[in-house]
């Protein structure tokens, strides 16, 4: 796909990958590089256009998927980025440092837990020192595990999904606010699961409702502050964590291809949104919930 083609009119149904996938399982947290069809995070199909300007921001999940896709577009809308990964995806992390400086950006890589409070803080620091300063979060990072039956379910599976979907949003967040200026967003990655939820993604999908609620009252709590926050809410998108367990392999062939629009989501699908969201064009937005679901609702 050229540079171009996804600012041409065109059928949504066959602009991206719409065949059969083949199963391909990979020990969590899975790797984008190994991968087919490799996701398509706006490397070579992003163009931007300078609506983040001297920008600073920090991704989670940046090194693949939906972070990934974040992280690029930011670096091309003019944005120095931070981006978070566990250890594990150096490699992937690697990649996206090497697009991020071929634009003339900054780019620090900050690998760690973000199951582990301590490790929150850490991360905020280390972003806001390497950047100069810190005016968007984008928590995109997120555990999903399927188990098929809650008597199946373990405690630390509950606890891990629950601190690395939820409470590191509030560690995060709790570090960061008082180094962010006026104008800064916080845009966190909730999931149609919130509203339509699967019975084997029992923990999180409550993880993903969980997020919803907080980002709205959080959104209320700061306003005065001049700080917005909204949340995306995707649906099937082509990521790492739908094939190292986030769903079962017998659903993988055909992953996406009960949406309307007929086929999974890509991550570039959402580049735009994180962008919008981040920048002062949706000033008078916060508190809200952008679905980005091939026509499966979000709420």
């Amino acid at each position: 796909m050229s540079q171009q083609d996804i600012y041409t009119m065109q059928d949504p149904t066959t602009e991206f990958y719409h065949d059969k996938f083949a199963k391909q399982p990979q020990t969590p947290p899975g790797i984008q590089s190994k991968m087919q069809p490799i996701p398509d995070c706006g490397e070579k199909t992003y163009k931007g256009s300078n609506k983040l300007t001297g920008r600073k921001a920090l991704v989670t999940g940046g090194d693949s998927g939906i972070g990934r896709a974040a992280a690029i577009a930011y670096a091309k809308e003019g944005a120095d980025v931070a981006i978070n990964y566990l250890p594990e995806e150096q490699s992937d992390a690697e990649e996206v440092a090497e697009v991020i400086k071929s634009l003339g950006r900054k780019a620090i890589l900050i690998p760690g837990d973000l199951s582990e409070e301590a490790f929150n803080k850490k991360l905020v620091e280390e972003a806001r020192t390497g950047l100069g300063g810190l005016d968007i979060l984008a928590l995109v990072a997120g555990k999903q595990q399927h188990v098929e039956d809650i008597l199946k379910l373990s405690t630390e599976q509950i606890r891990k999904t629950f601190e690395i979907n939820v409470f590191s949003l509030f560690w995060t967040i709790k570090a960061a606010l008082p180094h962010l200026p006026k104008g800064s967003t916080i845009i966190t990655t909730s999931s149609n699961q919130n509203y339509l939820p699967d019975g084997f993604l029992l923990d999180y999908a409550s993880t993903k409702a969980a997020i919803i609620a907080f980002s709205r009252a959080l959104a209320k709590q700061i306003a005065h502050k001049g700080i917005r926050v909204n949340i995306v809410a995707p649906g099937p998108i082509w990521t790492p964590l739908q094939i190292c367990g986030g769903q079962p392999q017998d659903v993988i062939c055909d992953f996406g291809v009960t949406t309307p629009i007929g086929r999974a989501g890509q991550p570039v699908e959402l580049s735009s949104l994180y962008v919008f969201l981040a920048s002062q064009e949706s000033s008078y937005i916060t508190a809200e919930v952008f679905g980005v679901t091939g026509g499966m609702h979000c709420g």
